[in-house]
């Protein structure tokens, strides 16, 4: 399947739709040719937080704007684009990720994991060596100082995957690969967020019902009661989407 991207701004960040469907199974053939051609890319699963964050911060709006492939993740983000007329799907970033992990096994690319604690890092790579023996994969924890980070970055280019799943939290995570990704200009670098969590058993995502309905957030504020500060962005966004022209739909 040929698979191009269509472009769709909401408010001035643009989102990349996979054509002619816009799924998750369009979006991983397409990295996968981008793998096959020796391209890269930097994947960003955007939200409305991240879209907000993108309002104020000019160095986060220049990584969203230099990446290749921008995909709705967040059921604000598909609510937005219904709204110009576009019936898309939404496209969690976990589950991408892990699609493509499976096709890593197939296809024989290493995976690098970056971020999370230090136990958290090893217990994500011992759950996908046990769910792919064959996998070659490697990681390192998020908790590095300036000397670890220089020895984290000479074992990844050494190590050379194809993929490069990097969780460290938004914003942080979108800018740390923008800078470094010019080390592996041929791989795939993506933000994972908190998928390392659940990969290694620390914390579980919303069970399918939440995620059928578009509660996964709400979900997530449950288990992580920090969190609501930053899910004041969510009203905002909304209000924001309701008063841009851009961002509504004309026949």
């Amino acid at each position: 399947m040929v698979v191009s991207l269509a472009s769709h701004s909401i408010l001035g960040v643009n989102l990349h739709l996979a054509l002619p469907e816009a799924s998750l199974q369009s979006y991983a053939t397409w990295i996968e040719a981008r793998i096959q051609e020796r391209q890269g890319a930097q994947v960003v699963t955007c939200n409305p937080e991240m879209i907000m964050q993108a309002q104020r911060d000019p160095a986060f709006a220049q990584v969203l704007q230099r990446a290749e492939l921008v995909i709705p993740d967040g059921a604000g983000v598909v609510w937005a684009l219904r709204r110009q007329g576009i019936r898309v799907q939404r496209v969690p970033g976990i589950e991408l990720a892990e699609a493509l992990i499976a096709l890593a096994a197939e296809r024989g690319w290493r995976l690098a994991l970056v971020g999370g604690r230090p136990e958290v890092n090893r217990a994500a790579i011992q759950h996908w060596h046990a769910c792919f023996p064959s996998l070659s994969i490697w990681g390192y924890h998020g908790y590095f100082s300036p000397a670890e980070e220089e020895n984290l970055l000479h074992t990844l280019q050494d190590f050379q995957p194809q993929l490069v799943w990097v969780g460290l939290g938004s914003p942080r995570q979108e800018l740390w690969i923008q800078r470094w990704r010019s080390l592996l200009p041929q791989a795939i670098w993506m933000g994972v967020g908190g998928s390392f969590d659940i990969w290694a058993g620390q914390k579980r995502r919303a069970p399918r019902w939440w995620r059928d309905h578009h509660l996964e957030w709400l979900y997530r504020l449950y288990q992580e009661p920090w969190r609501w500060r930053r899910m004041l962005a969510l009203p905002r966004f909304a209000w924001r989407v309701l008063w841009d022209p851009a961002s509504r739909w004309h026949p």
